[in-house]
């Protein structure tokens, strides 16, 4: 914009003869800004405001983004430029935030990592994840040097934790249904504390393949700057009776499922223990789902995240694979080959595949650590359902949908016509 006397001086050099780049290296200005001024065009003192050519445009484009919104700038650039509009496409865009025309998809209502969220959440909206790593567990278990424990903790003190067979992702999203369904509930805002698969080592925030996983159960992923300005009183830490108290029960026979009964019957006792101190929330009467009146989350549980977990075995003699705790048959002729055993975590059903692909049998999946040999018609070639398919019963968000204009939004296409 031309200050008023920068303009008069302009007019006056201008008049003297002097050109206008002469001009604009006098004033240090731009010299097409000044041949709008000096020929009319604009006014001095008055900033030309972009969202002025705008403004007709905006009763089609909050009808298109009403329609669909996940419309491409680009797209939409493309349809009010046939209409007559000559700006460009930052300039598209800068009106579009202005006017706040794009609005929030009601499907994609859980906020990413990087989208503003609601910070004026009370601490009892938090549910807190913690990747507990313990030394020295059973051989039957087949899980390492180590056993990974995942605990959820409410900032009430009600805690459940979840038995894990490694620190892959899959693994990780499989041990916070768990946790999720022995809770009976989830918070507003997911935490978490030292998870190798969830948080990136360098930066330390959320890794963004969990974004999915937290708009599946309609929750938000807290960051440290949502963190509530006054923090509820501490709570019992899980932590340690879990170290030094339940792990010292774990004989070196003991199969997986009977530890996390344990531990399932250690976090009640501990409850009950907290309950009686005064606590204002206490665990419901069933261990691993049950919950009462005072501890239901925002809503029912949907049904468990469609996470794939992938390990690889040996088939052992008799032609069989174990997986968790059980056994499932392979066609004949396959000891001592390498396999590829796939779950997803919302079906009844597990593969079995060689290490190319291909899948050569398909299981009923059998209760975890239950000791069944699963045989039967289950070892015959079956296809891997396509990836493209539902994977949930809640109706995804597709925003690579295609949406033309709608009858509505011609209307208003007309009235440029």
């Amino acid at each position: 914009m031309l200050t008023r006397e920068e303009y008069a001086e302009a007019r006056r050099l201008y008049g003297e003869g002097w050109s206008l780049s002469a001009i604009a290296r006098s004033l240090g200005r731009d010299r097409k800004t000044l041949r709008s001024y000096l020929l009319g065009g604009r006014t001095p003192g008055v900033r030309n405001s972009p969202q002025d050519a705008f403004g007709q445009f905006v009763p089609y484009c909050r009808q298109r983004l009403r329609d669909d919104p996940h419309l491409e700038a680009t797209v939409l650039l493309k349809e009010v430029t046939d209409l007559g509009y000559r700006g460009g496409y930052s300039t598209l865009t800068r009106a579009l935030r202005r006017h706040r025309l794009r609005p929030v998809c009601t499907q994609c209502r859980c906020a990413g990592p990087n989208q503003e969220t609601d910070t004026t959440s009370t601490a009892g909206d938090e549910l807190r994840f913690t990747w507990l790593k313990l030394l020295d567990p059973p051989p039957l278990w087949g899980v390492g040097s180590h056993a990974h424990v995942l605990i959820g903790a409410l900032p009430s003190g009600l805690w459940r934790a979840s038995l894990a067979e490694n620190e892959d992702l899959a693994q990780v999203i499989e041990a916070v249904d768990l946790v999720l369904r022995r809770l009976g509930r989830t918070g507003r805002y997911w935490w978490f504390d030292s998870v190798p698969a969830v948080n990136c080592r360098t930066s330390g925030k959320v890794k963004p393949e969990l974004v999915q996983v937290a708009r599946h159960y309609g929750v938000d992923l807290g960051t440290n700057s949502l963190r509530p300005a006054t923090p509820s009183p501490p709570a019992p830490d899980p932590l340690r009776p879990i170290e030094d108290f339940w792990w010292r029960t774990v004989r070196p026979d003991t199969r997986l499922h009977v530890a996390q009964e344990s531990l399932d019957h250690f976090a009640a006792w501990l409850d009950s223990r907290h309950s009686a101190a005064g606590s204002s929330e206490r665990p419901g009467d069933v261990v691993g789902g049950g919950h009462d009146a005072r501890t239901h989350g925002p809503g029912p549980l949907p049904p468990p995240f469609p996470a794939t977990i992938r390990v690889a075995r040996t088939v052992a003699p008799h032609d069989l694979v174990s997986f968790r705790g059980n056994y499932y048959a392979v066609p004949p002729g396959l000891v001592g080959a390498r396999v590829d055993v796939s779950w997803r975590l919302d079906e009844p059903h597990l593969s079995i595949s060689t290490t190319g692909g291909a899948v050569i049998a398909r299981h009923a999946v059998a209760p975890r650590g239950a000791g069944r040999i699963v045989v039967g018609p289950g070892h015959t070639i079956t296809l891997e359902h396509p990836q493209g398919r539902r994977q949930s019963d809640r109706t995804p968000c597709n925003g690579r949908t295609r949406l033309p204009p709608s009858p509505e939004a011609l209307v208003h296409a007309r009235a440029f016509r």
